[in-house]
């Protein structure tokens, strides 16, 4: 199997997957039993990640900031505790470092905006904890927009709070985000943003994917978007019997103009992987496969790593 030197992932669970960790329990970085763990990592490869904390739409509040402030520490504490494998980053001058060093590099992200509770004062506390992008919501509502459950758009608090977060380095990620909302911040939003783990809807036909017209107006705006390896998010029938499927996908994206654009977030640690990308492995395997499709080294080089590597340099200082 022929792998990059380098992979950017935009987009794992794998923080949150411990829910009531108990004495005796493996480290969360390095636990066999999930996906994105540092032994599993192919060494012929450095790898970079997004590892974002997932908030449930249930939690609110108090209960939603003291839920982020525990995984917040979890992060940094797992970063100590393997600093010889891992390296936590937030530029894309600490990833350049980090992979010199031969580490992982990991950034700290948020799936969910409910950590604000509403306070816009919490951007910058969030900002100063490292956490470098984060998805306004998740499949409901919380007191910035309405995800793919609902149909509401920004709140009046949401257009506010994507200005700060523009202000404080806080990459804003639409992924999950409903149409209305995507409208909605395509008035309010100033710099380019990303979509760190959907896909093609015209594609795959699932809600949570862009449309034609969403990916259009990323490029136009020079924006990223992570491929999603969900299997109801690759294919209607939830079908994926190889990297044919997601080859789909990225073709699609080109024709779109996308090819500066497309990067990977697999979601790893939090959705039914296809069996060809149940693995950093075998997600590292899309490159050689990509070369024997036809693709040149540069558009793969690009999907796995290049274009995220761009878009970190430009717009995370």
């Amino acid at each position: 199997m022929k792998y990059p030197a380098y992979l950017f992932d935009l987009h794992c669970d794998t923080l949150t997957r411990h829910k009531d960790p108990k004495p005796g329990d493996p480290d969360i970085l390095d636990d066999p039993a999930l996906v994105v763990n540092l032994s599993a990592i192919p060494k012929e490869v450095h790898w970079g990640q997004f590892y974002a904390i997932f908030l449930p739409d249930a939690l609110r509040g108090p209960e939603a900031v003291r839920f982020y402030e525990y995984h917040r520490d979890l992060f940094y504490e797992q970063m100590e505790k393997f600093a010889d494998r891992v390296s936590p980053c937030r530029s894309a001058e600490d990833l350049d470092k980090a992979w010199k060093e031969n580490k992982t590099a990991a950034f700290l992200t948020i799936e969910n905006g409910s950590p604000l509770a509403g306070d816009l004062r919490r951007v910058a506390l969030l900002a100063k904890d490292g956490v470098r992008c984060m998805t306004l919501t998740w499949n409901g509502e919380n007191e910035i927009a309405s995800g793919n459950d609902t149909d509401h758009g920004l709140s009046d608090f949401g257009r506010e709070a994507v200005a700060e977060m523009e202000k404080e380095g806080v990459l804003v990620d639409v992924s999950h985000l409903n149409d209305h909302g995507f409208e909605d911040l395509m008035a309010v939003i100033k710099k380019p943003f990303v979509a760190t783990h959907s896909n093609a809807r015209s594609i795959c036909r699932h809600k949570r994917n862009l449309t034609d017209d969403q990916i259009r107006e990323m490029v136009r705006r020079d924006c990223l978007i992570g491929l999603n390896y969900y299997v109801d998010f690759l294919d209607d029938e939830g079908k994926v019997p190889g990297y044919e499927t997601i080859l789909r996908h990225i073709e699609h994206f080109f024709a779109l103009g996308a090819q500066r654009n497309l990067a990977l977030g697999s979601d790893f640690d939090g959705c039914r992987l296809p069996e060809c990308l149940s693995s950093p492995k075998k997600a590292a395997g899309l490159y050689g496969y990509l070369l024997e499709r036809g693709m040149s080294q540069a558009q793969a080089e690009d999907i796995l790593y290049k274009n995220a590597l761009r878009f970190l340099d430009k717009n995370l200082q």
